[in-house]
């Protein structure tokens, strides 16, 4: 196993409306209790007028660098992940350099692997600060999206599920704490994917039982794989973080793993699926709950559209 990373900072961003399952409900073929037995969702955040993806970014940015008591200046590289940026050029991380003042000799770019894009980043950041190039000592690493601008608001069995959010961590070489990362893509267009380019199709389309059964799967290889190269039994670290996108998936590999539910964190009732800043928003609700204390140990699994997958063990 590699060298390590740690993460010394979280922080969040969520828009001001909180969008319950009876206001979904009130626009769309739908009701709360046909959510909530599907998805295990209750209430998810939606962008108003005034509001945008890169609000989210800087202000979990900012709020994850108060966290470690770390200033911009100190920052060696920031990324966003993203599968919903403002603009198409410039990147969102282009944006919060200019916002919170980062410094100019930095790389600072976007990277989509949907909803698999927090654990790729973490895995440049460990490439990058191991690598010794990066001027600062410090990696900035955000996932943010803005998804109810490509939802549908008539399609029930994708306008429930999504909201919108960003999260953000703080990253350091570590000399102790462990790091272990394996990322992954099975090519794949047609399971989900978003608007197209020329807007022919302008909402996401996703085949949901496509998609469960590739989740599922990911999972439990992934924990199979990360068991077998960290050497600790997935019963032995303290939470596996799944990226939080249904209720029924994360049970169904509890179940079929024979853990305790308490094992699996879980905060997508709150926010629904937020993609690329799903695994990170869990990690700051989980520091804001005194579950991330010095020594916890994490299985961090990702999936999503591309299809993307990703497994990491991060020690704290």
């Amino acid at each position: 196993m590699n060298r390590g990373i740690e993460i010394v900072g979280l922080g969040k961003m969520l828009p001001a409306a909180c969008v319950t399952n009876q206001q979904i409900a009130e626009q769309t073929d739908t009701s709360d209790e046909w959510i909530r037995s599907r998805s295990g969702i209750c209430t998810r955040y939606f962008c108003k007028e005034g509001e945008s993806q890169t609000d989210l970014a800087a202000g979990a940015a900012a709020n994850a660098l108060a966290d470690a008591g770390v200033r911009a200046e100190e920052v060696g590289m920031c990324i966003v992940a993203t599968a919903t940026p403002e603009y198409v050029t410039p990147a969102t991380a282009a944006v919060v350099q200019k916002r919170l003042g980062l410094p100019e000799d930095i790389p600072a770019f976007d990277l989509n692997a949907a909803c698999t894009g927090f654990i790729y980043g973490l895995q440049l950041a460990a490439a990058m600060l191991h690598a010794g190039t990066l001027q600062h000592p410090y990696v900035l690493l955000i996932g943010a999206e803005r998804l109810s601008g490509v939802i549908d608001p008539v399609e029930r069995s994708t306008y429930v599920l999504f909201g919108d959010g960003a999260a953000a961590a703080v990253i350091r070489v570590s000399d102790t704490g462990r790091f272990l990362c394996r990322l992954g893509v099975r090519g794949d267009a047609e399971v989900l994917y978003g608007p197209t380019k020329e807007k022919a199709e302008p909402y996401l389309h996703m085949n949901g039982r496509a998609v469960f059964r590739f989740a599922t799967e990911t999972i439990l290889s992934g924990i199979a794989l990360l068991e077998a190269e960290s050497g600790i039994a997935a019963g032995d670290v303290d939470y596996i973080v799944c990226h939080q996108a249904n209720q029924r998936i994360i049970e169904h590999v509890q179940k079929k793993l024979k853990l305790p539910h308490e094992k699996f964190f879980m905060n997508l009732q709150k926010y629904g699926n937020t993609s690329a800043a799903s695994i990170p928003l869990a990690l700051a609700d989980m520091k804001e709950a005194g579950l991330l204390k010095k020594g916890v140990r994490l299985f961090l699994l990702g999936f999503g559209g591309g299809l993307t997958k990703g497994a990491a063990y991060m020690e704290f």
